[in-house]
């Protein structure tokens, strides 16, 4: 199994959410988007454990089985019809969100995540 890690999801496994870890331990490979990392700066910025969290982060992202994916061109056109269909059915989720299931659709990852709201499009396949 191949996952894309949400912010929710990497806090849940740093707290040691066990749904989380048993989803971590069979995945061959967890892909981070820069999505989720801006995220995750943002909140350690605005905590007071900067160096603390990102360390642990960094620490983290250095496993064999960890990558980034970046946002590209074909992230975008995805987010666009993401964007577009939630917003037409009237359930628009946050922003960062559809850019980070664009990011799970662009590459057929698994998005593990505690947020339902992702659930609310089509052909993307959430955990746990």
């Amino acid at each position: 199994m191949n996952v894309l890690l949400d912010t929710s999801a990497y806090s849940a496994l740093q707290r040691g959410h066990q749904p989380v870890l048993d989803v971590m331990r069979r995945s061959e490979t967890v892909a981070v988007s820069a999505v989720v990392l801006g995220e995750l700066y943002s909140a350690f910025r605005a905590g007071n454990r900067w160096a603390e969290n990102t360390a642990q982060l960094a620490q983290f992202l250095s496993k064999p089985s960890v990558r980034v994916l970046n946002v590209t061109e074909e992230t975008a056109l995805r987010y666009a019809k993401v964007d577009v269909y939630l917003r037409k059915k009237g359930r628009p989720i946050p922003r960062n969100d559809v850019w980070i299931a664009a990011v799970a659709l662009e590459h057929g990852l698994q998005l593990l995540t505690l947020d339902v709201h992702f659930r609310e499009i089509p052909l993307l396949l959430t955990r746990p």
